[in-house]
């Protein structure tokens, strides 16, 4: 098999033209996992389709085109309308009541909502038929304050070098929050402290991270 991309948890391998295969390397959540990406494509939300599963490796739809990322570092004068886009998908995910079969994350009182919680840039797949949201191994139900919180502390803390690719990152924060009719500043300290529990943290991340959670403007 050929591998098209590595992740920190899992590997993807070209099975043919139309289906890959997604295998993490020390088993993941592929029951939980499909079963929400299967749930999702019913209700119209896109996501890749899934043929098969196991214990670690799920068989999934090939998709054709560039992550947000590629795009924005290709055409960084597409960030604002690329933000927006990726804010509009939060508020596309959160319009759907969470089952009640999905974990508890971040939970409201009494509406719970579906939560990607890791929406950024590089999880989204620019397809012809539009965007299409990957990787929904820590999806839980919840606040869509907090998700769209995640978003904003993931690329506000996202070790990125460069002069350009800091003013472009605050330029895509701003244009994810106008994208998104969801207020994240209630959960923005939570969450940043939450992030501070994900492995593979670099060092000027989790600093970022710990003045976040410290009450810092983020």
């Amino acid at each position: 098999m050929e591998l098209i991309a590595r992740g920190r948890e899992a590997d993807v391998y070209a099975l043919d033209e139309s289906k890959v295969l997604r295998r993490y390397r020390h088993g993941g959540p592929t029951d939980l996992e499909s079963r929400l990406m299967t749930h999702l494509e019913a209700c119209g939300f896109p996501v890749p389709k899934v043929y098969d599963i196991t214990d670690t490796d799920m068989v999934l739809e090939r998709l054709t085109g560039p992550t947000m990322l590629d795009v924005l570092a290709r055409r960084p004068w597409q960030v604002s309308a690329l933000g927006r886009v990726l804010g509009g998908l939060h508020d596309r995910l959160h319009a759907l009541p969470a089952p009640a079969w999905l974990p508890k994350r971040f939970s409201t009182a009494d509406d719970d909502r579906i939560l990607h919680l890791d929406l950024h840039p590089d999880n989204v797949v620019l397809t012809r038929r539009g965007p299409v949201v990957i990787d929904w191994c820590t999806a839980g139900a919840g606040d869509p304050a907090a998700d769209v919180a995640m978003t904003l502390v993931t690329v506000g803390s996202a070790d990125v070098p460069g002069l350009t690719a800091r003013l472009g990152r605050g330029l895509l924060l701003r244009a994810v929050r106008r994208g998104s009719l969801t207020d994240p500043a209630g959960r923005i300290h939570e969450v940043a402290e939450a992030k501070l529990a994900a492995p593979y943290l670099t060092p000027s991340e989790a600093a970022w991270l710990r003045r976040c959670a410290a009450g810092a403007s983020c």
